[in-house]
């Protein structure tokens, strides 16, 4: 699976990069709540998509969880995954890696590297909202 052609094509579809708009015109409901050390998780139940969101996460770390569940709706529609935890964005796990790996492809487009050809690739994770031990899941 060739998990940045997705990111880029829905990217392209939507004609934005935003996850929280692609989500809205797919149709999926973003919910948020108290989820304590959970950071969210995507669920279909009744062809209904949902994304569950921490409401208590920085908007930036908040963004990059939406924008990896949109990855599970999207490359994985018919799998309720597991819950997203801190301790797992990094997990070697298949599902979680190409959700992650979307988020990333999706909040760091190419383009974005090619418009600050001086910035360091952490700088810019930073300022997309993508933690910083994620930035190697990036092909440039």
């Amino acid at each position: 699976m060739d998990v940045k052609k997705i990111a880029v094509q829905t990217a392209m579809r939507y004609r934005t990069w935003d996850p929280y708009e692609i989500a809205d015109a797919r149709g999926i409901q973003i919910i948020y709540a108290p989820l304590k050390s959970i950071l969210g998780y995507y669920t279909k139940y009744k062809r209904v998509q949902c994304i569950i969101l921490n409401d208590g996460l920085p908007l930036p770390l908040q963004r990059f969880v939406c924008a990896h569940e949109l990855g599970h709706s999207i490359c994985h529609a018919n799998l309720n995954t597991q819950w997203l935890r801190q301790n797992t964005l990094v997990s070697t796990d298949r599902i979680e890696r190409e959700a992650s790996t979307f988020a990333v492809e999706l909040l760091l487009p190419d383009s974005l590297i090619l418009d600050n050809p001086g910035c360091p690739l952490h700088c810019l994770c930073a300022i997309a909202g993508i933690p910083t031990r994620l930035m190697s899941l990036k092909t440039f």
